[in-house]
């Protein structure tokens, strides 16, 4: 059962969005961002998965409060356009191992060696029922979002036990609290993140290393789009049992050119500016629910029995 202490919702739906499509421009205006500085003295920080979305905008946040920021992308047309914008962009891919050193080791080659803080982000989508999931399908969903966040994680353990402090904030998801129809790929890849976070945490303690997790609900960004690759290639749903499901309820919205806002959907800035509060605290929330949906998932789980909250979530899901 999850704990409420500690947890601290993000900003207001309010807030407006740094960019409202969250990818990088091409072409045309660029966003106004401080000048680089190889500085030793400037904070540092790694970002993954910075192509769009939430990482791109905490890339954008930190370099504007002044941290030097290391933009990591999976593809490396991507690290080039943020070098265009004055971003040090090394190319992480989470289920490349080589990459996962190298960008690190380029990362520390510039630092002299430190790191203040590192933001595990990069992540896909596999949409899909379990029973249609095969069992590759969950490798590579595990080896993305969770065995490569950990490879990275670990090197930067040992460089941040050497320095004696450091920040690690792990993005986790509404999904790491609950669980959803279609989901259960990505849900699970979240449960087992929060586990390892926590764990982490308590281990961690008295070394000066904070370890953090921000647990976003529905985010404007390009996520949905990004994961139906994954889907094409895992997911059989013409030969499922629950085909008329599929038809019905996932599709539409999962090919959707111009699909509505979600529920209590927030722009990516909620996430960066959580992430800003907690990098800035010597003493930050063990975690930090972010949108309404996080927090009623979060009381959900920890005050009703499972029944009820089955009950609920099939009648969300239709």
């Amino acid at each position: 059962m999850r704990r409420a202490a500690g947890a601290r919702i993000g900003p207001a739906p309010a807030i407006a969005a740094r960019d409202p499509s969250l990818t990088p421009p091409s072409s045309g205006l660029i966003p106004e961002i401080p000048d680089k500085s190889a500085s030793l003295t400037m904070k540092t920080i790694l970002i993954t998965g910075c192509s769009s979305g939430i990482g791109y905008d905490a890339a954008l946040t930190l370099k504007a409060a002044g941290w030097r920021v290391f933009a990591a992308c999976r593809q490396q047309q991507d690290c080039d356009r943020l070098k265009a914008l004055g971003f040090d962009s090394p190319r992480l891919d989470y289920t490349d191992p080589a990459t996962i050193d190298t960008a690190l080791a380029e990362v520390l080659e510039a630092t002299g060696g430190t790191l203040d803080a590192l933001f595990n982000n990069g992540a896909h989508a596999l949409s899909g029922l379990v029973e249609d999931l095969p069992t590759d399908a969950l490798r590579a969903i595990f080896e993305a979002n969770v065995f490569g966040w950990h490879e990275l994680t670990l090197r930067v353990v040992k460089v941040m036990r050497a320095q004696g402090h450091g920040h690690i904030v792990q993005c986790s998801s509404a999904l790491g609290l609950t669980y959803m129809n279609f989901r259960g790929a990505y849900a699970a890849t979240k449960h087992a993140l929060e586990a390892l976070t926590d764990t982490l945490r308590l281990e961690l303690h008295g070394t000066g290393i904070k370890v953090v997790l921000v647990e976003p609900g529905p985010i404007t960004s390009d996520f949905r789009r990004k994961g139906i690759p994954w889907f094409e290639r895992f997911i059989d749903w013409k030969a499922s049992p629950q085909r008329a499901a599929y038809e019905t309820k996932l599709l539409p919205r999962l090919y959707a050119e111009n699909p509505p806002p979600d529920k209590f959907e927030l722009p990516a800035s909620a996430v960066s500016d959580v992430l800003l509060k907690a990098l800035n605290s010597d003493n930050p929330s063990p975690r930090y629910y972010i949108t309404k949906v996080t927090w009623i998932a979060g009381i959900l789980m920890r005050i009703l029995p499972t029944r009820r909250v089955d009950k609920i979530l099939r009648r969300m899901n239709g």
